[in-house]
C-alpha cells in the first residue's frame, strides 16, 4: 500500500507527533521481529494502533477493551513474537506522552498503565497458540518492560514536580509551591499556630529591562534571589519567586507581627546594597507587605493575598518603604471599592445631586451666589457627601459624566431662582480632567443654551492645579469659557501651588480663600526675629488687596463665627462662605431664604 498515513482522527496539534512515534514504534518492531510485509504497510498498521492508542488515553471514558484489541491486532498483524510486546510497551510506556507534548500527570499516568497493562492481556490471548515457553517467555517481557515503564514514569514525574514547582531562572520555589506549603500549615497536626508572609517587589525593575537590556535583567534577578535565598534565620520556611520582579519569604513559629518584621528588615538591608551586574553597577529599590496571624482554620491562605495588599500600600505611598497589612484599612479600601464600582449604574439612576451652600456679600450681608456642591444619595448609605466618591470618580474618569450631569442641574436650577431674585449666580466646582476634554466650552454653552441661565450667572471653580501651567487643551478651554461669558475663580487659593504669573495673565473673575487663610495662625509656628510679622489679619489683607489689585472678586471660605465675619470684612474682602452664613442644603430651603430675604 503506499501514500502517507491516515492519522486524520488526531487533533491536528498532535499530528506530527503521532506520526514521530509511529515511525519510532514501526522501526523497533522490525528489528525485534521479522514480518514479510513492506515497510509503508508496517508503518500504516503501526500508525492506526497509534491512533487508537492516543484515543484510549484522552478519550473521556476509556473503553475496558480497547488495550486488549490492540494487542491483539498486533499479533494479527504479525508482530506475535514476545519481544514485540515487550518493545512495544518499552516505547509506548517511555515515549508516547512526550512525542505528542503532553505533560505527564497523575491522571494520564494512570490510564497509560492501565493501557499498557490491556495491550499485554491482549497480546497475551490472541497468541494463545504459542507453547506454554512461549506465553511464560511473553508475559515475563511484559512484566520487565512495564516495570521499566512504571520506573520511567515516575521519573518524568519526578522532572514534572520539578519543573512545575520550581522558577526555571531563579531556582527558587514558585508561587505553586509557596501556596500548596501554605496551604500545609493550616492542616491539623502542623507545629505552627502562627506564620508570618514577606512580599517584596522591585521598584521600577522595568526600567532595567529596557535602559541595560532583558539579559541584564535576569542576572539582577538571580542575584536578587541569591541574597533573599541567604537569609539564616531559622523562622525562615521558603523564599519564592512569585513572578516577574516579585519575592516571597514565608517565615513559620512567629509570635507577633514583629517576628515576621525583622525578616523583612534583613531582606530589605541584603537588598539595599548596590548590585553589579555586567560590569554595571545597578543601585535598586524594593517596597515591601507584611501580614502575620494565626494559621488554623485555612488562615494561611489569607497572609499571601493580605501581604501583597499591604505591598500595594506601600507602592502607593511611594514606594521604597514597607507596609504592615492592617484590617481597618484593608476595609475601608474594600468601602471604596464597592462605591467605585457602583458609580456607573448609580450615574445611570440619577442618584447623584447637589446641595447649596450661601456665598454671601460681606457688606449687605445679602445672598448673592450658592456654591453647588455633589452629593450622592446611596440606596443603602444614604446620603453621601463629595469627600467619599469625587476623588474615586476622579481615578476612574467617570468625574467628566457626572460633572456634566451635575453642572446642568446646578443651571437648571439657578435658572429658577432667577424669578425669585434676579442675579443669584451658581458656583460649581470643575476638575482639571473635565478642563482637558476637548468640547468642554461648548458642552457648556448648550448647557447654558437648555436651561436658559445667563453666562455670567455660572462660576465654574477650578483647583491651583489647574492653572500651574496654562497649556494645551486647558488654557483653551478655559479662553473659549470665558469668551463665553461665564465666569472663572480659583477655589481654595493658597494651599496650592498657583502661578502668581497666571493668576496676572487670565482674565479670571474671582479667587476663594481656603479656610486655612481666615483661621488664626498657630504662634508657634511664627518665626522669632527682630522685626516681627503682621498679625494675621494683615495677612490676610494683603491677599485681598492682591485679588483686587488684579481686578478679582475675592471670597472667603471657611467662616463659622460672625466674629470671624467682620473681621475678614474689615480686611476689605468681598464675599463669604461657611457655616455661618449657611450649611449646605437642599434648593427648597434656599428658595425659603430668598423668599424671606427678599420680604
Amino acid at each position: 500500500m503506499t501514500g502517507r498515513p491516515e492519522v486524520s482522527g488526531v487533533d491536528h496539534r498532535r499530528r506530527q507527533g503521532v506520526e514521530e512515534f509511529a515511525r519510532v514504534w514501526a522501526t523497533a518492531l522490525h528489528r525485534a521481529h521479522y514480518v514479510p510485509i513492506s515497510a509503508e504497510e508496517r508503518h500504516r498498521v503501526v500508525t492506526g494502533l497509534t491512533v487508537r492508542l492516543v484515543a484510549g488515553i484522552l478519550g473521556d471514558q476509556a473503553d475496558a477493551g480497547d488495550g486488549q484489541r490492540i494487542g491483539a491486532d498486533l499479533v494479527a498483524a504479525g508482530f506475535g513474537a514476545p519481544e514485540a510486546l515487550g518493545r512495544t510497551i518499552a516505547i509506548v510506556g517511555s515515549r508516547l506522552l512526550t512525542d505528542l507534548r503532553m505533560a505527564a500527570d497523575p491522571t494520564l499516568s494512570a490510564r497509560l498503565s492501565g493501557l499498557l497493562a490491556e495491550i499485554a492481556v491482549g497480546f497475551v490471548s490472541a497468541a494463545h497458540d504459542r507453547s506454554l515457553q512461549a506465553q511464560d517467555s511473553v508475559r515475563l517481557a511484559a512484566l520487565a518492560a512495564h516495570t521499566r515503564a512504571e520506573e520511567a514514569l515516575r521519573v518524568s514525574e519526578a522532572r514534572f514536580r520539578r519543573f512545575a514547582t520550581h522558577d526555571q531562572l531563579t531556582g527558587l520555589p514558585n508561587l505553586t509551591l509557596f501556596t500548596e506549603r501554605l496551604g500545609r500549615l493550616s492542616a491539623a497536626g502542623t507545629p505552627f499556630d502562627r506564620a508570618g508572609v514577606c512580599c517584596v517587589d522591585i521598584d521600577d525593575f522595568a526600567a532595567v529591562n529596557d535602559v541595560l537590556g532583558h539579559q541584564v535583567g535576569d542576572l539582577l534577578l538571580r542575584d536578587i534571589a541569591g541574597r533573599l535565598d541567604a537569609i539564616t534565620d531559622p523562622r525562615v520556611e521558603l523564599v519564592a519567586r512569585l513572578d516577574s520582579d516579585r519575592f516571597a519569604i514565608l517565615v513559620v513559629g512567629t509570635t507577633c507581627a514583629e517576628d515576621a518584621i525583622k525578616i523583612l528588615d534583613q531582606a530589605l538591608a541584603a537588598l539595599a546594597a548596590p548590585f553589579h551586574v555586567a560590569d554595571t553597577e545597578v543601585p535598586m529599590t524594593a517596597s515591601a507587605g507584611v501580614a502575620e496571624g494565626p494559621v488554623r482554620d485555612g488562615n494561611a491562605a489569607k497572609l499571601l493575598r493580605a501581604s501583597e495588599i499591604a505591598l500595594h500600600w506601600a507602592k502607593a505611598d511611594g514606594k521604597a518603604t514597607w507596609r504592615q497589612f492592617d484590617r481597618d484599612r484593608s476595609k475601608a479600601d474594600a468601602a471604596r471599592y464597592r462605591l467605585s464600582v457602583a458609580m456607573p449604574a448609580a450615574l445611570r439612576r440619577g442618584e447623584f445631586t447637589l446641595a447649596y451652600q450661601p456665598i454671601v456679600d460681606l457688606r449687605s450681608g445679602r445672598l448673592t451666589g450658592v456654591e453647588a456642591l455633589a452629593r450622592w444619595q446611596h440606596p443603602q448609605l444614604g446620603l453621601l457627601g463629595a469627600g467619599r466618591f469625587v476623588e474615586l470618580a476622579e481615578r476612574t474618569g467617570l468625574v467628566v459624566a457626572m460633572g456634566n450631569q451635575l453642572l446642568e442641574q446646578a443651571c437648571h436650577q439657578a435658572s429658577r431662582w432667577q424669578r425669585r431674585q434676579p442675579g443669584l449666580y451658581a458656583s460649581v466646582n470643575v476638575s482639571v480632567r473635565q478642563l482637558r476634554q476637548d468640547g468642554m466650552a461648548g458642552a457648556v454653552s448648550q448647557v447654558l443654551d437648555r436651561t436658559g441661565l445667563p453666562p455670567d450667572l455660572l462660576q465654574l471653580e477650578v483647583t491651583e492645579q489647574a492653572v500651574i501651567e496654562l497649556t494645551g487643551v486647558v488654557i483653551d478651554t478655559l479662553t473659549a469659557l470665558m469668551k463665553l461669558g461665564v465666569r472663572i475663580v480659583i477655589d481654595d487659593f493658597g494651599v496650592g501651588y498657583a502661578n502668581l504669573a497666571n493668576l496676572r495673565a487670565l482674565p479670571l473673575h474671582g479667587l476663594k480663600l481656603d479656610a486655612s487663610l481666615t483661621r488664626p495662625s498657630t504662634p508657634a509656628f511664627r518665626p522669632t526675629a527682630t522685626h516681627r510679622p503682621g498679625t494675621d489679619d494683615d495677612f490676610l489683607a494683603t491677599v485681598v488687596t492682591l485679588g483686587h489689585r488684579l481686578g478679582l472678586t475675592v471670597t472667603a471660605e471657611g467662616i463659622e463665627t460672625a466674629e470671624q465675619a467682620d473681621r475678614i470684612s474689615a480686611t476689605g474682602c468681598d464675599n463669604g462662605q461657611g457655616w455661618h452664613f449657611g450649611h449646605p442644603v437642599p434648593p427648597n430651603e434656599i428658595s425659603d431664604r430668598l423668599v424671606a430675604q427678599n420680604h
